[in-house]
């Protein structure tokens, strides 16, 4: 029997269901963290489907010692032009899943079309390293490209930051954290169905909680590895961003989320904060597509577009 959601579906994303319910045939809380990191593990095409003429392969500094990331440069920009703003880019995967190769293509497709240098970071993943590790990697790297961004031909006066659900929420969290500290922060952030709160009560986590890729179920066990067994007590606002007690003064935001998503209505909901404390904010429901669609370039027509519309918020922010 069709789950109640399958019609709105569009017929990119009931494809993309039907395979993944073949692919995937038991939770991921069950395979556990070894499996489920093999099996959902993407390894790009061997002919990507944005050439880029340069992308580095770069080993960076951090408290925790030294991580991966790989910068994407934008064609066809004269030295010239002068210094290339640069938008931090940060995978999702729960916390637990998520590597450079799965998001090369949206990181490809964003430096082409806006622009901007995307630097996407590997950052350390739960349960080995839980909650804060991953957002001190974030924020070292950061502001090593703070420092660091003329040496390559960045621009240090307008690095943005985005991700796509734990990512987004890690975004979300950066800017907190800049803001709390009284650093300079991005110039914007890009949200895309960020995991914003831990309390799994709104709407949409009891009417899409069978969803396809992420269901509710899966989403809280996500939530568990990335706390950790020893944590205790209240989250705090840069583990659950929703916690905040006032979103004012963050950078402007652009928020997109996905129809059929347990996390629908949580990040609808901090868009919806956002704008009433005062920041810009543009928020768009993607019709049609479930949770993850934003990485799978070649694969929904809405990932077209909603890069388009991630390109295009970049270019206004530069052009700014």
């Amino acid at each position: 029997m069709k789950p109640a959601y399958w019609d709105q579906l569009d017929a990119d994303a009931q494809h993309a269901a039907r395979f993944i319910a073949e692919t995937l045939t038991r939770p991921v809380r069950e395979l556990g963290v070894k499996a489920a990191r093999k099996l959902l593990a993407t390894s790009p095409p061997e002919r990507p489907l944005t050439p880029l003429d340069l992308v580095e392969q770069l080993t960076l500094p951090a408290r925790s010692g030294e991580l991966r990331a790989r910068l994407y440069h934008p064609d066809g920009t004269p030295l010239s032009a002068g210094p290339c703003p640069v938008l931090l880019y940060l995978h999702g995967g729960g916390f637990v899943l998520g590597t450079l190769d799965g998001v090369d293509e949206v990181c490809r497709a964003i430096a082409a079309r806006s622009g901007w240098a995307v630097l996407s970071l590997e950052y350390r993943l739960a349960p080995e390293n839980p909650y804060p590790a991953a957002l001190d990697d974030c924020l070292d790297i950061f502001a090593w490209l703070r420092r660091s961004a003329p040496t390559y031909g960045l621009d240090p006066q307008v690095i943005a930051v985005a991700g796509d659900s734990a990512g987004g929420s890690l975004a979300a969290a950066l800017c907190l954290k800049l803001r709390d500290a009284g650093l300079p922060g991005p110039v914007s952030q890009v949200l895309v169905y960020p995991a914003v709160d831990d309390a799994f009560a709104t709407p949409s986590w009891t009417e899409f909680a069978d969803a396809p890729l992420l269901t509710s179920a899966d989403a809280r066990w996500f939530w568990e590895q990335y706390l950790g067994p020893d944590h205790e007590g209240t989250v705090d606002h840069y583990a659950a961003p929703m916690h905040a007690a006032s979103l004012r003064d963050l950078p402007p935001a652009l928020v997109l989320t996905a129809e059929v998503d347990p996390l629908r209505d949580d990040a609808e909901a901090y868009a919806e904060r956002l704008r009433r404390d005062g920041v810009e904010v543009t928020a768009t429901r993607c019709a049609g597509v479930f949770h993850g669609f934003f990485t799978e370039v070649g694969v929904f027509a809405r990932t077209d577009e909603a890069i388009s519309q991630v390109a295009r918020h970049l270019r206004g922010v530069a052009g700014g």
